[in-house]
């Protein structure tokens, strides 16, 4: 796969030679390579392999190249080596990051995932203001089939578009597909309405605006009105709600206040308070509003594997981190199907779902772990193999985030900051709140000395919130197994003058690593790669104490049973989805397998006795893999057989409670004290006992 560089006019100081042998690939440096050495570019798109482009600020014109070669076939890769670290006061020492940038645009591409498709007909519903909304329409009707749904206002005497009013009861729905729901409670019926103005001006309260919609709450019941429209008839004080469903593609909504209120709305609507409706962002919308027409598709962001969700069991609900934390409310809860539901028409692909998800029942595939993984490892080996020392992931969401490093690249450019440290490799991700502590964790063991997550203020609150508490989370067990130093932190830049200063202050920030760094691959299934890393972190570790005590929502963790309540039902095995709660087959024993506990709580939700309490930490005995004995209980014996069937504190505690009942008095109760056999065998043999044979 050739690499071209270029040092963008002898403005980056880039070493042809160091860079080539930590590709292992000799490298030409050049200088124009957009300009007059574009010949090279057209020589190396005719080689039949993938060509990867150290520039991104023309792959227009590399493209449009690229189509003018004769007999080019080659796919041709960008990537940004500028702004990422040659322009930075540290471009000089810069050559290990650009080099790990490099090695990792070589990678293959990420698999194809499943799709989700819209279907637009170019249906808009505007809502708002009449006098707003005709203006939108007069700016959109040529490309879109508009209808208005009045909001007061003053309306155009021309009715150039379908007007509707009323009370809007419910809207849902996403791009193609929005549902509106709502009731016709006017007096005054717009479809029978000429706008002739007779009513507005009959009435003596004013109480009619040209938006040709009484005021209730001003008029005074003269019903002038209704004798000015005698001949259309359009007014009816006495006409019932009428209730109307219609179907939309796109929705405008100009009101204050909108019709979603999640921090991610569905896609093709789109909200404009009376403050935006003038200004600049009015026209962005109504561009983007022209081009819903058609059918798009876009990746179906996320796996959902049922078997291994700890929401609910038994209709009680144990982790509801997926559901609290969307923020697009794309996911619901079933419990009665003991599972969460994803709608995919209305995910963004956030991932903070799968971040929170502590079984890994959410995954991200948009790339997928192990593809993410391998990038992350590439970074940080090629780093590492050309010399470079302390690296610090930067991830960073692959938009907004990739256009403030390259605005702080540019100002280090013309001196106005000092731009990204040599040691900082940036990751672009779709949304920065995509990955985890599984993520992080193994990052560290692969030798990165700092992982930040930047934040640009256009994530969810609750998104912060949740980084924040996993790299509590993945701080306590580094710091806990004596790796010295702060390994994590969200950075919350609002400028490239912010993030400048943030860089450099993270630059310093060297957490120690693992002396030996991890050669694993991320596995598809999270809580696989947890252990692997947690297992090379414990291994190589400085300290190693019993056990580190986590901050609560932990994904770790073990239970405490409080034995005098306990009665070894076991229902907390039946209700554990991780297995991390186990039976004995051969005794009457409760055992844990730590290393599966994920602190969901359903053990102690369903725990009848309210026995069980959760404590978060991270077990580093190795015991921690196998069961271990949390209760066990002296064993019952059949009253008649002499089989032990149940424990003695169980059989105990259902005979006091059932004791007073009706049903168990005399006999019936002793059948309590037997083993379900010898329960059948009383009841035939008892001659007070009716028969079916007999009836």
């Amino acid at each position: 796969m050739p690499t071209l560089i270029c040092d963008c006019n002898k403005t980056m100081p880039l070493d042809a030679q160091a860079l080539g042998r930590a590709l292992d690939e000799n490298l030409t440096l050049h200088s124009t390579l957009c300009r007059r050495e574009a010949g090279a570019f057209q020589q190396a798109v005719k080689s039949g392999s993938e060509v990867v482009v150290a520039c991104t600020q023309e792959r227009r014109l590399f493209g449009e190249l690229g189509q003018q070669t004769e007999g080019a076939v080659s796919p041709v890769r960008f990537v940004n080596i500028r702004e990422t670290g040659g322009w930075s006061r540290d471009a000089k020492s810069a050559g290990p990051k650009l080099a790990a940038l490099l090695a990792a645009a070589k990678l293959p591409e990420p698999e194809p995932v499943p799709t989700v498709t819209y279907k637009s007909e170019g249906r808009l519903l505007v809502i708002g203001p009449l006098e707003q909304a005709e203006r939108f329409a007069a700016l959109l009707g040529d490309t879109l089939d508009v209808t208005l749904f009045s909001r007061g206002g003053s309306g155009a005497q021309e009715r150039r578009f379908p007007v509707v009013a009323g009370r809007i009861d419910r809207l849902t729905g996403w791009l193609g597909a929005f549902r509106l729901s709502w009731s016709q409670d006017n007096p005054i019926d717009l479809d029978l309405c000429t706008r002739c103005n007779a009513c507005v001006a009959a009435c003596p309260e004013q109480a009619i605006g040209l938006d040709y919609q009484v005021d209730l709450g001003a008029c005074k019941s003269h019903r002038d009105c209704v004798k000015a429209c005698e001949v259309a008839g359009a007014i009816d004080f006495t006409r019932a709600p009428v209730a109307h469903e219609d179907t939309y593609d796109l929705v405008l909504d100009l009101r204050q206040q909108p019709a979603f209120l999640q921090h991610a709305p569905p896609q093709g609507y789109f909200h404009l308070p009376a403050g935006e409706a003038n200004g600049p962002k009015a026209l962005d919308v109504a561009l983007k509003l022209r081009e819903l027409v058609g059918e798009f598709e876009k990746p179906k962001f996320f796996a959902y594997r049922q078997k291994l969700c700890a929401h609910s069991r038994n209709e009680k609900v144990g982790c509801n981190a997926c559901v609290d934390i969307c923020s697009a409310e794309a996911i619901s809860s079933e419990k009665s199907r003991q599972q969460i539901k994803v709608d995919a028409n209305l995910c963004v692909g956030c991932g903070a779902c799968t971040t929170v998800c502590p079984t890994g029942a959410l995954s991200y595939v948009y790339p997928r772990a192990g593809e993410q993984g391998t990038k992350i490892r590439t970074l940080l080996s090629t780093y590492e193999r050309a010399g470079g020392v302390a690296p610090i992931l930067l991830l960073h969401s692959q938009e907004r985030g990739q256009a403030l490093v390259e605005e702080l690249g540019r100002a280090a450019r013309v001196g106005a900051a000092a731009g990204v440290p040599a040691n900082v490799i940036p990751l672009a991700l779709w949304h920065v709140a995509s990955t985890g502590i599984d993520l992080w964790l193994t990052a560290v063991a692969q030798g990165a000395a700092h992982v930040a997550l930047l934040a640009t203020h256009e994530e969810a609150p609750q998104y912060l919130d949740a980084l924040e508490q996993q790299m509590q989370v993945a701080q306590a067990i580094v710091e806990g197994l004596g790796y010295q130093g702060r390994h994590f932190s969200l950075l919350r830049s609002r400028g490239a003058g912010d993030l400048d200063q943030d860089l450099q202050l993270l630059a310093q920030r060297r957490g120690a690593t693992p002396k030996a760094r991890a050669r694993f691959a991320v596995a598809a299934e999270k809580r696989t790669t947890l252990e692997l890393a947690l297992d090379h972190l414990i291994e190589h570790a400085p300290a190693k104490p019993e056990a580190i005590a986590l901050p609560p929502g932990a994904p770790f963790g073990a239970i405490v049973v409080d034995k005098d309540k306990c009665t070894m039902c076991m229902s907390c095995v039946g209700a554990c989805p991780a297995s991390a709660l186990q039976d004995n087959p051969q005794a009457p024993q409760l055992r844990m397998v730590e290393s599966n506990c994920v602190q969901c709580g359903l053990c102690a939700k369903t725990c009848p006795e309210k026995a069980i309490t959760l404590q978060p930490r991270l077990s580093l005995a190795p015991e921690r893999k196998q069961p271990r004995v949390l209760n066990e209980a002296q064993p019952y014996a059949c009253i008649r057989c002499g089989k032990a069937f149940g424990t003695l504190r169980g059989i105990e505690s259902m005979i006091g409670k059932l004791a007073g009942h009706s049903m168990f008095q005399g006999a019936a109760l002793d059948r309590l004290k037997m083993c379900s056999d010898c329960r059948v065998i009383d009841i035939y043999s008892a001659s007070d006992e009716d028969r079916i044979s007999d009836l």
